[in-house]
């Protein structure tokens, strides 16, 4: 049985390895952390797509017993009037509903599933190297250890050390222009919220949004534009500092924003938006990268870490179908390249519309394709992709 080695166990590393096993090869996950992964406290919205690709890999039932369903977004200007109202994703089935939910939570499910069917994961196994040799890849990892695999799949995320020693030249994550601040509070809702409802607000200092639980908890957002946060800035400053930062942005809309942000206390975190430009290398003989390690966008279409759901399928389809290739991994990267792109540069156009800054241009060689159309929305090719049964299209019939 051919030997597959995942580096990172969070959400594109666990995806990856329940698509990789139900593909038929014996997968190890080794993870950086000690014991569980990275939890840096922020949530998500898990879109459609994200859903139905989960349930390809038969595990979108646990993932819809955490957080909460959204079917309906509302867009609201400054004065608080609503500019638009729509459903939101494909809510007519509990596995396919948008969820809302901590990224901690997402990670912690698939982690469930991937122990759940044997699958081991070596926690603290830290990558220093990677080298190349006839028929295999060779791990170093920090502790001194090492291992041998026939596929290496880089699902280390943002700053991942796969991508570094995949092509050193590559150019590392870039400030995307915006400071996104995070939040929780259970002492203030908006009058009437529907639970299973998320308000988008076009401030006149920062984009908001917020979403309320069915148990009365305030998620919330804020996408600050200005300079990046230096490191130790972000160690030292407090959430009542970061609230009394936010508050004067807020303010003078006439929307629930401050009051939001005002009623929350400790739990509220800050980090700079990052993304990858495109055109970065994804795989070289046998190591290929996946998730945020290979096209991480910007958080503003929300769509991080639906996209690594989606690449998880298709790279073990891929491989299921011509085996650890060079073939099978050209093949995944041209099946996702235009789709992960599109992301970033409809993330990147969506920040740099309230910061005057340039978004980094999508290579001519890779054009996006459906652009006219927002990612997270299924059509049929990306149905067929998607499905475990449907064989990837044959190369020349991408659409």
């Amino acid at each position: 049985m051919t030997e597959i080695m995942v580096i990172g166990g969070g959400v594109a590393g666990a995806a990856a390895a329940l698509g990789l096993h139900k593909a038929g090869f014996d997968v190890t996950v080794y993870e950086a952390h000690p014991d569980t992964g990275a939890d840096i406290g922020a949530f998500l919205t898990l879109a459609s797509n994200g859903m139905r690709a989960l349930a390809q890999l038969d595990a979108a039932a646990p993932v819809a017993e955490l957080g909460f369903p959204l079917t309906e977004m509302s867009v609201l200007d400054e004065a608080g009037q609503e500019l638009a109202a729509m459903p939101l994703g494909e809510a007519d089935h509990p596995l396919t509903r948008y969820r809302c939910l901590r990224r901690a939570e997402l990670g912690a499910a698939l982690r469930r599933e991937v122990g759940r069917r044997g699958i081991p994961i070596r926690h603290g196994a830290r990558l220093t190297g990677l080298v190349e040799s006839a028929g295999g890849v060779t791990a170093t990892f920090a502790d001194g250890s090492s291992a041998r695999t026939e596929l290496a799949v880089g699902a280390d995320g943002l700053n991942s050390t796969v991508r570094a020693l995949l092509d050193p030249d590559q150019p590392g994550p870039e400030y995307a222009g915006q400071r996104v601040c995070y939040g929780y509070t259970t002492d203030y809702a908006p009058l009437g919220e529907a639970s299973h409802r998320i308000t988008m607000l076009r401030g006149s200092g920062a984009a908001f949004g917020y979403a309320c639980s069915p148990s009365g908890e305030t998620f919330w957002f804020a996408r600050v534009p200005g300079p990046p946060v230096a490191a130790d800035e972000l160690a030292r400053t407090t959430p009542a500092q970061w609230r009394e930062h936010l508050l004067p942005l807020l303010c003078p809309d006439r929307t629930p924003a401050a009051d939001i942000v005002a009623a929350t206390a400790e739990r509220l975190m800050v980090t700079n938006a990052q993304h990858l430009r495109p055109g970065g290398r994804w795989h070289r003989g046998r190591t290929v990268l996946i998730g945020d390690a290979a096209h991480a966008a910007s958080p503003a279409t929300g769509q991080g870490a639906s996209m690594a759901l989606e690449d998880a399928v298709v790279l073990a389809k891929a491989l299921r179908e011509a085996g650890p290739s060079t073939d099978a991994l050209t093949r995944y990267e041209l099946l996702r390249r235009p789709r992960a792109e599109q992301n970033i540069a409809t993330s990147a156009q969506l920040t740099a519309n309230r910061t005057n800054t340039p978004p980094p241009p999508t290579p001519s060689t890779r054009p996006p394709r459906d652009s006219a159309r927002p990612a997270s929305r299924t059509d049929e090719e990306l149905l067929r992709l998607l499905d475990w049964q449907t064989p990837l299209p044959a190369p020349g019939q991408e659409g």
